[in-house]
C-alpha cells in the first residue's frame, strides 16, 4: 500500500473513528458515562506521555544525531510554545463568543430559544476548534509515519485515545447548541476530515525536506506532552480522594506501559 494512502487511512481513523466511538458514550446513562470517561482520560494521559517520551522523542533524537540534540531541545520548547499560543487563541475566541451570547441567571443563553442562532454562537466555535485540532493531529501522524510505520501506528493510537473523551464533550455541546443527535454526529465526523487534510499536506511538505523530519517528530512529541500535562492532568487533579487518585495512577501507568511494550515489540 502506498505510504500516502496508509497515512491518510490512519489519520482518518484517528480523526473520524474516534468520533464514532465517542458517540457510544452518549447512549450510556449519564451517571455511568460520568464514571467511565475519567478512566479514559487517565489512560489517554499515560498513552500520550508514553508516545511522546518513549517513542517520538527518542526517534527524533536518533534522526537528528548527537549534533542535532540541541536543536531538538529548541524544537521541543518551540512546540510547547506553539500549542500554548493555539490554546490561548481558542480560549480567547470562546470567551468573546460567550460575551456576544450572554447567559441568563439559570445558565441558559438568551438565544437558546432560537435554536440555530444558539448553535451559531457555540457550535461553530466547537467545530472550528475541532477542525484546527484535527488538522494538527493529522500533521503529527504524517510526521510519525514518514519516520517509521511502527511510530506512525503508535502515534495514531495515542491520538485516538485522547480524542475519544474530547469528542464526547464536543458532541454534548453541539446537541446543547441546538443540533439533533444525528446532525451533531455528522458534524463531529466531518471535522475528522481535517486530520486527513492535515496529514496529506504534511506528507508532501515533509517529503520535500526530509532533513526537517526529526524536528517535525520532536514537534509532535511537544504536542502530546502539552495535551497530557496542560490539557488532561489538571482535570485529573480535581479528584483528590485516595481511591480515585490510585485508579488514575494505575491507568496512567497502564497507558505508558502499553506504549512502552508496543515500542519494544516493534524494535525487536
Amino acid at each position: 500500500m502506498p505510504l500516502l494512502l496508509t497515512i491518510m487511512l490512519f489519520a482518518a481513523f484517528g480523526g473520524i473513528a474516534s468520533a464514532a466511538v465517542a458517540v457510544v458514550f452518549l447512549w450510556v446513562r449519564e451517571d455511568q458515562s460520568a464514571h467511565i470517561l475519567p478512566h479514559f482520560v487517565s489512560f489517554a494521559t499515560g498513552a500520550l506521555l508514553g508516545a511522546a517520551l518513549l517513542a517520538l522523542l527518542p526517534e527524533a533524537i536518533a534522526g537528528a544525531g548527537p549534533q542535532g540534540a540541541y536543536a531538538i531541545g529548541l524544537t521541543l520548547i518551540a512546540g510547547l510554545g506553539v500549542f500554548f499560543v493555539i490554546e490561548k487563541l481558542v480560549l480567547w475566541w470562546h470567551t468573546h463568543g460567550r460575551e456576544g451570547n450572554p447567559a441568563d441567571p439559570h445558565g441558559h443563553s438568551h438565544e437558546a430559544a432560537h435554536g440555530h442562532s444558539s448553535f451559531h454562537a457555540s457550535g461553530v466555535l466547537v467545530l472550528v476548534g475541532d477542525s484546527l485540532h484535527n488538522t494538527l493531529d493529522g500533521v503529527l501522524i504524517a510526521a510519525a509515519f514518514l519516520s517509521s510505520t511502527s511510530l506512525g501506528m503508535l502515534t495514531t493510537f495515542a491520538v485516538a485515545a485522547h480524542e475519544i473523551p474530547h469528542r464526547v464533550g464536543d458532541f454534548a455541546i453541539l446537541v446543547q447548541a441546538g443540533l439533533s443527535r444525528p446532525r451533531a454526529l455528522l458534524f463531529n465526523l466531518a471535522t475528522g476530515v481535517a486530520s486527513v487534510i492535515g496529514a496529506a499536506a504534511a506528507y508532501f511538505a515533509l517529503r520535500q525536506t526530509l532533513a526537517a523530519l526529526p524536528y517535525a517528530v520532536a514537534f509532535a512529541a511537544a504536542g502530546f506532552l502539552y495535551i497530557a500535562v496542560a490539557g488532561l492532568m489538571p482535570g485529573l487533579q480535581r479528584r483528590t480522594d485516595p481511591r480515585s487518585s490510585a485508579v488514575q495512577v494505575l491507568l496512567i501507568a497502564a497507558g505508558i506501559a502499553l506504549i512502552a511494550g508496543a515500542e519494544r515489540l516493534t524494535h525487536q
